[in-house]
């Protein structure tokens, strides 16, 4: 998969939370980001996207393998690890994969850190779905913290920027206009809520 690299170029890694899992493409928090930037005057293309819904962090590096993306890029975004918490993975496992797929990122991004985002991991045991499975919501949350807690102190060792969302999507994913159709995946809406908190790190790392 080689397509046309440079500055208005936006590599999009991720899961379920990347493709938008129940939402039109348009409304996918990077196709919003995209679009935002786009009406501040700075161009940026429309994302190439790497993400499967389920994917985990070993399952998007082969997938980052496989679609084999040329680069550079001019804004790269990664958001994974739910999946991870949600099969039970290894926290410590987690880690050395997210540090192996940020440093990708930053390859992608042609070795400047500055171009990388990473958006944390929301919070699904607040939703409909998590209740009809009668998940423990303080004990998601919990693990949902440490493997934020983890990606976040990779992203600050590296000099990348870590967007927070994973609040928003507590005191959000109780609301249905919040989510899509499933109960569980986030819609357009709330993907809005988390393109205004990418886009100050999105607009330094273009502008820089």
């Amino acid at each position: 998969m080689r397509v046309a690299v440079g500055q208005h170029s936006f590599l999009a890694l991720g899961d379920s939370y990347t493709i938008g899992e129940g939402v039109e493409p348009e409304g996918r928090w990077t196709h919003q980001l995209a679009a935002a930037l786009r009406a501040e005057g700075i161009a940026l293309d429309t994302p190439l996207t790497i993400a499967t819904t389920g994917w985990t962090t070993d399952e998007l590096q082969a997938g980052i393998a496989a679609a084999a993306p040329a680069g550079p890029y001019g804004l790269v975004s990664l958001l994974i690890g739910v999946n991870n918490q949600y099969r039970g993975l290894a926290l410590d496992d987690y880690a050395e994969q997210f540090r192996v797929l940020l440093a990708q990122a930053i390859r992608f991004a042609g070795g400047q850190a500055a171009r990388v985002i990473v958006v944390s991991i929301p919070d699904w045991g607040v939703t409909p779905f998590a209740r009809q499975q009668s998940s423990d919501a303080a004990e998601v949350a919990r693990q949902i913290d440490a493997f934020n807690a983890a990606a976040e102190a990779i992203c600050q060792a590296e000099g990348v920027a870590f967007v927070e969302i994973t609040v928003a999507s507590r005191e959000q994913g109780v609301d249905p206009a919040m989510l899509a159709d499933d109960g569980l995946h986030p819609s357009a809406r709330m993907y809005a809520h988390w393109c205004e908190r990418a886009l100050p790190a999105a607009r330094r790392a273009l502008r820089d």
